[in-house]
């Protein structure tokens, strides 16, 4: 018993060795959407809180974050969702790509398929009320004529 202990810890420290590269951007992208389009502050306070964690180029970290093989479930997670949406390349998309991830972003929102749900566990603050998902929908309709 003692050894597997031994080999489990071993096997722990060792892995703490491949970090995922951070997405943590000290400056705001030139491509960030509000480049191109008018993001009232009420919007952006809820993009701020339930979706620029994976949905844009600067991911606010908790310690736990740092620990594998969290940091590259976490890694994992943020790519995946800026290959989704990233407001802050947002002026780089091409009227195709713009127009799919309207249509993704609206449908997400309507579902409340986002914010993840293991996303919530750890940031309940992050939960979209009612009030505020009909705001995001509003918005991104007036996006969607642009």
């Amino acid at each position: 018993m003692k050894k597997i202990l031994l080999y489990f810890f071993v096997i722990i420290a060792v892995i703490q060795l491949y970090r995922p590269k951070k997405n943590q951007h000290s400056v705001t992208s030139e491509n960030h959407i509000s480049t191109v389009v008018e993001v009232p502050n009420t919007i952006q306070l809820i993009l701020d809180r339930s979706c620029n964690d994976c949905h844009s180029n600067n991911t606010n970290y908790e310690w736990y974050h740092t620990i594998a093989p969290f940091s590259w479930g976490v890694a994992m997670h943020v790519n995946k969702g800026k290959e989704h949406l990233n407001f802050d390349e947002w002026a780089a998309y091409n009227s195709n790509q713009l127009n799919h991830v309207l249509e993704g972003f609206s449908e997400t929102i309507e579902t409340r398929e986002m914010p993840l749900v293991g996303y919530l566990k750890f940031h309940p603050e992050a939960v979209i009320s009612d009030d505020d998902n009909q705001k995001l929908l509003d918005w991104i309709a007036t996006l969607d004529s642009k």
